[in-house]
């Protein structure tokens, strides 16, 4: 198998994307927390101590999404043109089923900070709401749609 994030050597680098087109690339990302009882209330009743839960995760997703080159060693920074966000309230379970669809005109994809954006924004959920419960679970982290490049389309069923 030929890795491409190695080398002749076996030495890590990063992929050289020089000579690819550039091509419109979206990718979408979901995952979920599940939180207690209490911690779902305070969300609904903006009571939580450290402000507002969904708001603050969303400037954290977009954020993380924004920073995932710096977090991730081999990915590029990138030029994003959108990030866009979504929280749907899980009541049933309770908790909270972040998306992050990132999007942009370039050589490489954006999986990478789609992904970074929902792990980041589930995580600030999780720092907001620790106070009240330690026992929230993040889980179901990933890929849902990605467009563009040579690899093509993929949709999760």
């Amino acid at each position: 198998m030929n890795l491409t994030h190695l080398d002749e050597q076996n030495k890590p680098k990063m992929v050289d994307v020089s000579d690819k087109d550039n091509t419109t690339r979206i990718a979408t990302a979901s995952g979920i927390i599940e939180v207690g009882q209490a911690a779902f209330d305070a969300v609904l009743e903006n009571t939580a101590k450290k402000g507002p839960v969904l708001q603050t995760a969303v400037i954290a997703a977009i954020q993380g999404t924004k920073q995932t080159s710096t977090l991730i060693p081999m990915c590029h920074p990138l030029m994003l043109t959108s990030v866009k966000t979504d929280i749907e309230e899980l009541p049933d379970l309770p908790g909270f089923k972040l998306t992050v669809t990132a999007k942009l005109n370039g050589q490489t994809g954006v999986e990478m900070e789609a992904l970074t954006g929902v792990s980041v924004g589930l995580l600030t959920i999780y720092d907001m709401l620790k106070a009240i419960d330690k026992g929230m679970v993040i889980r179901n982290v990933q890929l849902e749609h990605k467009s563009g490049g040579k690899s093509g389309d993929f949709n999760r069923a």
